[in-house]
């Protein structure tokens, strides 16, 4: 619904929730389009952290309501945020495909 009414802001609240991964992969693509091909500003909130470092251009990292870190995927992606903001230890590798980073858990950290 939000597409059909063509503003040039879109605000989308996990719109990949419940998709099976090809979907979410349409859905993503058509956003990234629509912001490229028709200038359209673009906000959505994603909890797969793979997706948004491969989709988005920028990053907002928050924890209790309170910015963390603003920046690219490889700006803010990194072991000590994912450390601090999600109690996890992880690796941040470079995706095989897109170079953006990939996001590999290793444990909970509590």
């Amino acid at each position: 619904m939000a597409l059909a009414q063509g503003t040039d802001l879109l605000l989308l609240d996990e719109p990949t929730t419940y998709l099976d991964l090809s979907h979410q992969i349409d859905v993503l693509e058509l956003v990234g389009r629509l912001h490229a091909e028709r200038g359209r500003t673009v906000a959505v909130v994603l909890h797969d952290l793979n997706l948004a470092a491969r989709y988005a251009k920028r990053l907002v990292a928050m924890k209790d309501g309170v910015l963390v870190a603003e920046g690219t995927p490889a700006e803010v992606l990194t072991e000590q945020l994912l450390a601090s903001v999600f109690d996890l230890e992880a690796r941040v590798l470079p995706d095989p495909v897109t170079g953006t980073p990939m996001v590999v858990p290793v444990r909970r950290l509590r």
